[in-house]
Protein backbone atom coordinates (compact mmCIF):
# COMPACT_ATOMS: atom_id res chain seq x y z
CA UNK A 1 0.00 0.00 0.00
CA UNK A 2 1.28 3.33 -1.12
CA UNK A 3 1.59 6.26 1.55
CA UNK A 4 -1.47 8.19 -0.37
CA UNK A 5 -3.31 5.22 -0.25
CA UNK A 6 -2.91 4.91 3.59
CA UNK A 7 -3.33 8.41 4.18
CA UNK A 8 -6.77 8.38 2.33
CA UNK A 9 -7.81 5.26 4.09
CA UNK A 10 -6.94 6.42 7.58
CA UNK A 11 -8.96 9.50 6.51
CA UNK A 12 -11.67 7.44 5.41
CA UNK A 13 -11.49 5.48 8.66
CA UNK A 14 -10.66 2.06 6.97
CA UNK A 15 -9.88 -0.59 9.83
CA UNK A 16 -7.45 -2.49 7.28
CA UNK A 17 -5.65 0.74 6.74
CA UNK A 18 -5.10 0.42 10.34
CA UNK A 19 -4.04 -2.91 10.28
CA UNK A 20 -1.74 -2.71 7.56
CA UNK A 21 0.16 0.13 9.36
CA UNK A 22 0.12 -1.67 12.42
CA UNK A 23 2.07 -4.32 10.90
CA UNK A 24 4.36 -2.44 8.82
CA UNK A 25 7.38 -1.49 10.95
CA UNK A 26 8.76 0.19 7.96
CA UNK A 27 5.28 2.71 8.01
CA UNK A 28 7.05 4.21 10.88
CA UNK A 29 8.50 7.72 9.26
CA UNK A 30 5.48 7.82 6.98
CA UNK A 31 3.53 7.92 10.47
CA UNK A 32 6.01 10.88 11.68
CA UNK A 33 5.24 12.91 8.22
CA UNK A 34 1.66 12.75 9.19
CA UNK A 35 2.61 13.69 12.65
CA UNK A 36 4.47 16.55 11.21
CA UNK A 37 1.95 17.60 8.52
CA UNK A 38 -1.19 17.58 11.21
CA UNK A 39 0.41 19.76 13.22
CA UNK A 40 1.86 21.98 10.47
CA UNK A 41 -1.38 22.73 9.20
CA UNK A 42 -2.34 23.09 12.93
CA UNK A 43 0.02 25.90 12.54
CA UNK A 44 -0.74 27.09 9.47
CA UNK A 45 -4.44 28.15 10.22
CA UNK A 46 -3.59 29.68 13.66
CA UNK A 47 -0.81 31.89 11.81
CA UNK A 48 -3.13 32.93 8.89
CA UNK A 49 -5.66 33.94 11.59
CA UNK A 50 -3.22 36.35 12.98
CA UNK A 51 -0.42 36.81 9.84
CA UNK A 52 1.93 36.15 12.67
CA UNK A 53 4.99 33.95 12.36
CA UNK A 54 5.22 33.12 16.04
CA UNK A 55 1.22 31.97 16.20
CA UNK A 56 2.40 29.72 13.16
CA UNK A 57 5.13 28.42 15.18
CA UNK A 58 3.16 28.15 18.55
CA UNK A 59 0.12 26.38 16.60
CA UNK A 60 2.50 23.90 14.98
CA UNK A 61 4.57 22.91 17.75
CA UNK A 62 1.12 23.15 19.71
CA UNK A 63 -0.11 20.40 17.55
CA UNK A 64 2.67 18.14 17.94
CA UNK A 65 2.55 18.40 21.70
CA UNK A 66 -1.04 17.85 21.45
CA UNK A 67 -1.12 14.70 19.61
CA UNK A 68 2.49 12.91 21.29
CA UNK A 69 -0.03 14.08 24.83
CA UNK A 70 -3.25 12.58 23.59
CA UNK A 71 -0.90 9.34 22.05
CA UNK A 72 0.71 9.08 25.34
CA UNK A 73 -2.34 9.19 27.49
CA UNK A 74 -4.13 6.69 24.64
CA UNK A 75 -1.19 3.83 25.02
CA UNK A 76 -1.70 4.18 29.15
CA UNK A 77 -5.33 4.07 29.07
CA UNK A 78 -5.21 1.38 26.96
CA UNK A 79 -2.83 -0.83 28.08
CA UNK A 80 -2.45 -0.12 31.77
CA UNK A 81 -6.06 0.90 33.04
CA UNK A 82 -8.59 -0.68 30.56
CA UNK A 83 -6.78 -3.70 28.61
CA UNK A 84 -9.09 -6.19 27.29
CA UNK A 85 -8.28 -9.67 27.84
CA UNK A 86 -6.60 -10.00 24.36
CA UNK A 87 -4.76 -6.43 24.79
CA UNK A 88 -1.26 -7.16 23.49
CA UNK A 89 0.51 -3.59 22.92
CA UNK A 90 3.65 -3.01 20.98
CA UNK A 91 4.53 0.65 21.19
CA UNK A 92 5.53 1.13 17.89
CA UNK A 93 2.81 -0.39 16.68
CA UNK A 94 0.18 1.79 18.51
CA UNK A 95 2.04 4.84 17.57
CA UNK A 96 1.91 4.04 13.72
CA UNK A 97 -1.71 3.49 14.15
CA UNK A 98 -2.43 6.49 15.96
CA UNK A 99 -0.25 8.66 14.42
CA UNK A 100 -2.34 7.78 11.40
CA UNK A 101 -5.59 8.63 13.03
CA UNK A 102 -3.82 12.18 12.77
CA UNK A 103 -4.37 12.09 9.29
CA UNK A 104 -7.54 14.06 9.16
CA UNK A 105 -6.11 16.75 11.10
CA UNK A 106 -3.88 17.51 7.97
CA UNK A 107 -7.42 19.28 6.13
CA UNK A 108 -6.97 21.84 9.01
CA UNK A 109 -4.81 23.69 6.53
CA UNK A 110 -8.44 24.89 5.52
CA UNK A 111 -8.56 27.26 8.85
CA UNK A 112 -5.97 29.27 7.15
CA UNK A 113 -9.41 31.24 5.80
CA UNK A 114 -10.29 33.14 8.64
CA UNK A 115 -13.76 32.50 8.80
CA UNK A 116 -13.36 28.63 8.62
CA UNK A 117 -10.38 28.76 11.39
CA UNK A 118 -12.49 27.29 14.08
CA UNK A 119 -15.24 25.52 12.08
CA UNK A 120 -11.82 23.34 10.56
CA UNK A 121 -10.34 22.62 14.04
CA UNK A 122 -13.89 21.34 15.46
CA UNK A 123 -14.87 19.30 12.47
CA UNK A 124 -11.32 18.17 12.06
CA UNK A 125 -10.62 17.39 15.94
CA UNK A 126 -13.94 15.26 15.71
CA UNK A 127 -12.37 13.64 12.78
CA UNK A 128 -9.52 12.71 14.53
CA UNK A 129 -10.92 11.35 17.40
CA UNK A 130 -13.34 9.24 15.30
CA UNK A 131 -9.62 7.53 13.67
CA UNK A 132 -8.34 7.22 16.61
CA UNK A 133 -10.70 5.01 17.88
CA UNK A 134 -10.29 2.92 14.85
CA UNK A 135 -6.22 2.95 15.26
CA UNK A 136 -6.78 1.87 18.69
CA UNK A 137 -9.92 -0.68 18.46
CA UNK A 138 -7.35 -1.97 15.73
CA UNK A 139 -3.78 -1.91 17.65
CA UNK A 140 -5.28 -2.65 20.71
CA UNK A 141 -6.88 -5.65 19.26
CA UNK A 142 -9.77 -4.68 21.18
CA UNK A 143 -13.23 -6.32 20.64
CA UNK A 144 -15.23 -3.71 22.21
CA UNK A 145 -15.70 -0.41 20.10
CA UNK A 146 -17.31 0.79 22.99
CA UNK A 147 -13.87 0.27 24.93
CA UNK A 148 -12.04 2.11 22.22
CA UNK A 149 -14.39 4.96 22.17
CA UNK A 150 -13.59 5.07 26.00
CA UNK A 151 -10.28 5.05 26.36
CA UNK A 152 -9.88 7.77 23.08
CA UNK A 153 -12.20 10.11 24.72
CA UNK A 154 -10.69 10.17 28.37
CA UNK A 155 -7.15 10.80 26.16
CA UNK A 156 -8.79 13.66 24.20
CA UNK A 157 -10.11 14.89 27.21
CA UNK A 158 -7.43 14.57 29.39
CA UNK A 159 -5.14 15.86 26.45
CA UNK A 160 -7.04 19.24 26.00
CA UNK A 161 -7.10 19.96 29.92
CA UNK A 162 -3.17 19.71 29.24
CA UNK A 163 -3.74 22.14 26.74
CA UNK A 164 -5.64 24.05 29.02
CA UNK A 165 -3.37 24.22 32.09
CA UNK A 166 -0.68 25.16 29.52
CA UNK A 167 -2.49 27.97 28.25
CA UNK A 168 -3.47 29.38 31.48
CA UNK A 169 0.18 28.68 33.59
CA UNK A 170 2.33 30.13 30.17
CA UNK A 171 0.35 32.68 28.37
CA UNK A 172 3.28 34.33 27.13
CA UNK A 173 3.72 31.86 25.25
CA UNK A 174 0.94 32.40 22.77
CA UNK A 175 1.19 36.51 22.78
Amino acid sequence: MTFTQRLVGATMLDASVYEDVEADPSATWQAVVVVLLSSLAAGVSTGAATLEARAMIVGTIGGFVGWVSWAALTYLLGTHLLPEPQTRADVGELLRTLAFAAAPGILRVVGAVPTLTWPAFAVTSVWMLAAMVVAVRQALDYRSTSRAITVCAVGWLLSLAIAAVIGIFFPAIVS
